[in-house]
């Protein structure tokens, strides 16, 4: 079964995931966001909508400022990835019940607009699509935030290179094994 489909699968039984031991609360946010009405907010690079690139490999960027979300953007199409925006941890949800298998980097920042945070955002992406690259990051003077053990954590401001290495390991690295 591909990888989409199982994140699929997983997200609309999350009754039956608390059951298995996923947390309360990540059950409900993945409820909450399954029954939103608005479509994902997600742009391509360059506003025009998301676009294919050859290799189907999304590089997701989940940041409420647009200027930040630009600026990660801009950088992160210098890779091999396709790079989307979304300004939410809401529209990133919808967008990878979506396309969940096609993400290998999820670049996200800790603190966003709605409901749901990086934080949790990086919980439900590690239980649900666990072979997207995760990295986090914040300049809200925040070491380390309790991120899954596979996160990586860049303080902003980050140097565009931390980002890009992090970039190239999730276009060219095995994605970690499903367990």
């Amino acid at each position: 079964m591909p990888l989409d489909q199982i994140g699929e699968t997983l997200a609309s039984f999350y009754d039956s995931l608390v059951a298995e031991g996923v947390p309360e609360h990540l059950a409900a946010l993945v409820r909450r966001v399954r029954q939103a009405e608005p479509e994902p907010e997600a742009v391509g690079g360059d506003g025009a909508g998301p676009s294919r690139a050859p290799q189907d490999r999304i590089a997701l960027v989940v940041e409420d400022d647009p200027e930040q979300r630009a600026l990660a953007e801009a950088l992160l199409e210098e890779t091999e990835l396709e790079v989307i925006g979304c300004a939410s941890a809401e529209a990133a949800l919808r967008l990878l019940q979506d396309r969940g298998g096609e993400v290998a980097l999820v670049f996200a920042d800790v603190r966003l607009a709605g409901a749901m945070d990086g934080l949790q955002l990086a919980h439900a992406v590690a239980t649900l699509w666990p072979r997207a690259r995760l990295v986090l990051t914040s300049g809200h003077g925040l070491e380390r935030p309790d991120l899954p053990r596979e996160a990586v954590f860049i303080p902003k401001p980050w140097r565009p290179r931390d980002v890009l290495a992090e970039a190239q390991r999730a276009a060219g690295d095995p994605p970690p094994p499903v367990v």
